[in-house]
């Protein structure tokens, strides 16, 4: 059974404002679950970090791509 902040995420992947609305909750949930996978405290840090930055670089582009055209 999935928890509500875990709905939550899921409810909230494809929203294109997702990083305008995203909880320090939201950070913290997905950084322990990350951690609890085996990585330590830094290299789960970093993980949920760079998949932000990964996220944020994509739809900005795909944003720049629509006006483009």
């Amino acid at each position: 059974m999935l928890r509500t902040n875990e709905m939550s995420l899921l409810n909230r992947e494809h929203d294109p404002d997702l990083f305008e609305t995203v909880t320090e909750e939201e950070i913290i949930f997905l950084w322990r679950s990350i951690k609890g996978r085996g990585l330590s405290e830094d290299e789960a840090w970093q993980a949920v970090v760079t998949g932000m930055a990964l996220d944020m670089a994509f739809a900005k582009s795909k944003c720049y791509a629509q006006t483009e055209h």
